[in-house]
């Protein structure tokens, strides 16, 4: 099982500013204990996201001599893909793709046909600059905007990122709708149809629900987790009230409950639990 931990989803919804010094120490912190890959920041536009205009200078502070933890950036267009490929501490770049045009456009301005593009340019730089792209598929079981939804229009995108050679889709339930039946049944035939492709499950919940979606998500071939520790962050391009992230300690104690070792330093991450109130107030 591997788990993405996502300070940059954690961080990016909140209004009053972080200071740089205090995000270096906290992912500084997270990097020593032993996670897969660390969503550490974005280059996209600091109009939208505010938050993490200072990605560059966090990344320029990181001490990444000692950790196993593997890189990723967000990146909405082009030009935030061809920054975050300057940078070869970065592994992964990130791209918000969706089911709904509506959401399609608050996340990237484009429509959903034109985004494709941009996610086969960036495959092309990921190629050139030897990094992978993981697409997340967003509102991937429903929206908040009355448009048409199914799991076939999920299928149908997957379909089109594999032709591009995308191996990496977290499937994103944006604003926390997902159901136990949807969310078994739509990992079943992604598994089953594209063999070739690592399926994630990028899940807003409340924490009610954490358990049992995880567990769906587990038992029918999803091995990889985006969390944050203690559920922080929630999307601001969704809607206006934000649904936070699956807790970090939940996939860990789901982890623990089916005998699974995830290799990570407790011990740094208590401290993190025990300190997390000097960086989220």
């Amino acid at each position: 099982m591997k788990i993405i931990e996502c300070p940059r989803d954690a961080m990016q919804g909140i209004s009053t500013f972080i200071p740089t010094e205090k995000k270096i120490d906290y992912i500084n912190q997270i990097l020593k204990v032993g996670f897969h890959t660390v969503d550490f920041g974005s280059f996209v536009s600091p109009k939208s996201i505010p938050q993490l205009k200072d990605t560059a200078q966090v990344l320029s502070a990181l001490d990444l001599s000692n950790t196993s933890s593997k890189l990723l950036s967000i990146i909405a267009n082009i030009r935030g893909a061809k920054q975050a490929c300057n940078f070869d501490e970065i592994d992964y770049l990130g791209f918000p793709l969706s089911v709904s045009e509506e959401f399609q456009k608050r996340n990237t301005n484009k429509k959903i046909d034109d985004a494709l593009c941009v996610v086969e340019e960036i495959q092309n730089l990921c190629s050139k600059y030897n990094k992978q792209q993981v697409v997340y598929i967003s509102m991937a079981f429903g929206n908040p905007y009355n448009e048409i939804w199914s799991p076939d229009l999920v299928v149908n995108l997957t379909d089109k990122l594999s032709n591009l050679d995308v191996n990496i889709i977290a499937v994103s339930d944006t604003i926390g709708c997902a159901n136990i039946n949807t969310i078994e049944s739509l990992f079943t035939i992604l598994n089953h149809e594209y063999a070739n492709i690592d399926f994630g499950a990028h899940f807003h919940s409340n924490l009610d629900t954490c358990q049992e979606k995880i567990e769906a998500a587990y038992n029918n071939g999803c091995n990889r987790f985006d969390t944050t520790i203690k559920g922080y962050g929630g999307c601001p391009m969704a809607k206006d009230d934000l649904v936070g992230n699956i807790p970090t300690e939940q996939v860990i104690s789901f982890a623990q409950s089916k005998g699974i070792n995830l290799k990570l330093k407790k011990d740094i991450l208590e401290e993190i639990l025990n300190d997390i109130s000097l960086y989220f107030h």
